[in-house]
């Protein structure tokens, strides 16, 4: 193991003094440090850049670029690059220190690890059992290696690692069974079961509404689903007075507001526009915006009219959120699919050359929508308990002290120094 961990450093000293070298990643790396400034550490920054950033046309990644653009690289470099590029960033809860590594638990895909470190321990002075770390990971030759540690919470800040792993989820579902089969096997027998659902109660695998109705849409949907009461859902069915695409404010949330703001759900955005409720077979269920917009670019006379019918296409494109299936499945259901886009966009792409161009992510992985992974998230739930109960505990007025032993005026049943106590304190 002593050869490998020093196989590995040698790989990753290699790639930093690349992006640092290469004319082609050089300027876009310097580029991204002056972005990034007083963020994060150099050391951060260079993992950040080696693992997240894609360059050129074709968006290739920085270790693609790196076996590309290094003559001779030997065999075992290779393999060490491919192992590399599965690596995954998660937030993991400290279980033990061990005397070279850790045993982590991630809370995101709720495995458990025990990893190698690359540096010495002494690096990682302080951390400790119970803690939380945000660290990366990978697999080489079926043992787990530590990478690095890009932040650490405390014991008692699991609600803040809670939800750090949610918006994590958010931008990266897959991440829930990335590297867990168990977990993918549970999330795709539950698509097939809730499809099922989804054409019985709908008839249909597509239902669209205006963001007024589609969180009550969704909500009988789901009632249905758990307790088989069919109510009439065609009343919750109303069309925008206007299809166009404009800017909603709502959807640009901050980190600290971003869950209770998507709990609020559509009905809270002041402006009206058109919402549509999607089941894949393959990836679950979407709520997604504009999409009746989208499908009636391609159905009007003169789609020129639609207003912001090109930031539309571009938003549908480009938005990583948006499935391959999804364009695949709009575009099936309008023959001129490909003329209007080529149009908006100056080009002559097939189907095909729009999805490997725009949604290869889609192409080469499997991911499950965020909607249908969150319900099955142990991480999410427990969060959905810490916002109701924060929502729902109740303000105490005191007129005499209440000892810490003293039960909780609340009704709780705890100890006062175990419920309302402890939150007065923060």
């Amino acid at each position: 193991m002593q050869e490998e961990l020093k196989e590995i450093n040698e790989v990753v000293k290699n790639i930093a003094v690349f992006i640092q070298e290469d004319s082609m990643v050089k300027p876009d790396f310097e580029e991204y440090l002056r972005t990034v400034s007083g963020s994060m550490n150099i050391q951060a920054a260079c993992f950040n850049y080696i693992f997240e950033r894609n360059l050129g046309e074709e968006q290739k990644s920085i270790l693609q670029l790196y076996v590309e653009n290094t003559k001779k690289l030997p065999s075992a470099d290779k393999k060490i690059v491919e192992a590399l590029s599965k690596s995954v960033s998660s937030v993991f809860e400290v279980r033990k220190v061990l005397k070279n590594g850790f045993e982590l638990y991630n809370i995101i895909n709720e495995k458990l690890y025990t990893v190698s470190s690359l540096v010495k321990m002494t690096s990682f002075r302080g951390i400790g059992g119970g803690q939380f770390v945000v660290a990366r990971i990978f697999e080489f030759k079926k043992e787990y290696y530590l990478l690095e540690i890009s932040g650490v919470l405390s014991a008692s800040r699991k609600d803040d690692a809670l939800r750090f792993a949610v918006a994590k989820i958010i931008e990266n579902p897959e991440l829930v069974y990335l590297d867990n089969p168990e977990k993918l096997k549970e999330i795709e027998k539950n698509i097939k079961k809730v499809y099922k659902k989804f054409i019985e109660y709908f008839g249909t695998d597509e239902v669209v509404t205006t963001n007024k109705y589609a969180d009550d849409l969704i909500g009988m949907f789901n009632d249905y689903a758990e307790g088989g009461e069919k109510t009439d859902w065609q009343e919750k069915v109303s069309l925008p007075e206007e299809y166009k695409f404009f800017n909603v404010s709502e959807f640009h949330n901050s980190y600290e507001n971003f869950l209770e703001n998507s709990l609020g759900g559509f009905s809270s955005h002041s402006e009206e526009y058109d919402v549509g409720i999607i089941f894949d077979e393959e990836l679950g269920m979407y709520a997604i915006p504009f999409y009746g917009t989208f499908n009636k670019i391609f159905e009007a006379k003169d789609y020129t009219k639609i207003v912001n019918f090109d930031k539309c296409i571009e938003y549908f494109l480009t938005n990583d959120k948006f499935s391959a299936n999804l364009i695949r499945k709009v575009a099936e259901k309008h023959q001129n699919f490909e003329k209007v886009v080529n149009a908006v966009l100056g080009t002559d792409l097939t189907l095909d050359e729009i999805l490997q161009k725009y949604k290869s992510r889609y192409l080469e992985n499997k991911i499950v929508s965020s909607t249908t992974v969150l319900y099955l998230s142990k991480a999410f739930s427990n969060t959905l308990g810490i916002i109701e109960e924060e929502e729902n505990k109740p303000q105490i007025e005191m007129d005499h002290k209440i000892g810490r032993n003293d039960p909780c005026p609340c009704g709780s049943g705890k100890k006062y120094k175990k419920c309302c106590g402890a939150v007065a304190k923060v």
